[in-house]
């Protein structure tokens, strides 16, 4: 029998979990383990920002893995030992014959001055629920929606979050007294889609009111005056500051000495094997340079796909079949607009001329978005 550790359990090590299961049965022990006891589905946190779902609607317990034949540990990771194949938890030490890490990117407002105390985590379930009661009293004023650095997880939430902000002010009939800001440090949104895509989304927001600049990197925020300093030294205030935190590898993985000067783990771009022999590393927590000198964005859709081809790759060696796989750089992204229509798009991310295309926004697209979030929850629970 063979044991197979899964560290994290987001989207990547969801569906590693199961997709193992699937493949091998039984008869090998899967374990996944997670400090968090619940899933979170975080594609849906700007539905909870609206009020269209409660925090309750988009978690489930990771207990609920039990049912289907995958244990889950609910202790936090500690210490990675390659060497010796072995993980310890602040409680146990587990050996493994395969190790899969999914443990994502860690959030860290406060590795700039003054974020954490000055406004919204967009990326935090409790902040975003903050938001959602506070938005309610929201007269006018100027609203921040600010990327503080980069490289950050799901490129297209910062702006998604703009539109629907746009949809709830209109709605509530006081967008005339909204200024609608949005910060970020690149030259166009969503640059690794390409200057089409971005050109076509900056042009969205500037059709709706929402001013877009770019090319704005925070160098600390003054919660008590309400102002964002850049490190061009430009101040602007705002009334109220939503934001995307700088992130960063766990220390964990830094301390394993799997990562590389990106700070992230070094993976083959087609099978994600690390370094070390039988770890594997995806999602979020990876480094993968693209053909253009560009990194591979960090969102949910790779880490489920990378997950697919990983799980299935143990499998076919465990059991002693040719049925390997390789990671194509394929990836689909919804865009919310606001008044329940999304933009679509998907293309290959590794080919040489990249051309990523995105469908027209329409209602369509954003009832799909809602049917996966069922489905998600339906097919890995």
């Amino acid at each position: 029998m063979k044991q197979i550790l899964i560290l994290g359990g987001g989207i990547g090590g969801l569906v590693a979990a199961n997709k193992l299961l699937k493949k091998l049965g039984k008869e090998h022990k899967i374990i996944l383990i997670d400090k968090n006891d619940k899933h979170i589905y975080a594609p849906s946190f700007l539905w909870l920002m609206l009020g269209r779902r409660n925090v309750e609607k988009i978690q489930k317990p990771l207990k609920f893995l039990k049912r289907r034949g995958i244990e889950f540990v609910n202790e936090k990771v500690v210490k990675i030992e390659p060497e010796k194949n072995i993980v310890k938890t602040n409680k146990n030490k587990f050996n493994y014959d395969y190790l899969i890490i999914s443990l994502g990117a860690e959030l860290v407002p406060e590795n700039i001055n003054g974020l954490s105390q000055a406004g919204y985590n967009l990326y935090q379930i409790e902040e975003v629920e903050r938001l959602r009661k506070d938005l309610k009293d929201f007269k006018g004023g100027k609203i921040a929606v600010v990327i503080s650095s980069f490289p950050f997880k799901c490129p297209a939430a910062p702006y998604e979050a703009t539109f629907l902000l746009d949809e709830y002010f209109f709605k509530k009939g006081i967008r005339k007294d909204i200024d609608l800001q949005i910060f970020t440090p690149e030259t166009l949104p969503m640059p690794v889609a390409g200057q089409k895509i971005g050109k076509a989304v900056k042009q969205m927001l500037e059709e709706k009111g929402i001013i877009f600049n770019s090319e704005k990197k925070v160098n600390s925020i003054d919660g008590k005056n309400k102002t964002i300093i850049f490190e061009d030294n430009q101040k602007v205030q705002y009334d109220t500051l939503i934001y995307v935190p700088p992130h960063k590898a766990p220390d964990v993985v830094k301390n394993s000495k799997l990562t590389d000067e990106t700070g992230w783990i070094p993976v083959d771009a087609k099978t994600l094997e690390t370094k070390q022999k039988n770890i594997y590393a995806i999602g979020d927590i990876t480094s993968i340079k693209l053909p253009d000198g560009k990194m591979l964005p960090k969102a949910g859709v790779f880490a489920h796909y990378q997950a697919e081809v990983v799980a299935n790759n143990i499998a076919s060696e465990i059991i002693g079949k040719n049925y390997f796989k390789e990671f194509n750089g394929n990836g689909l992204c919804f865009l919310e607009t606001g008044f329940d229509k999304s933009g679509f798009a998907g293309g290959n991310f590794y080919a040489e001329k990249r051309e990523i295309k995105m469908k027209r926004p329409s209602h369509i697209w954003h009832w799909g978005k809602i049917l996966f979030e069922k489905y998600w929850f339906w097919r890995y629970f």
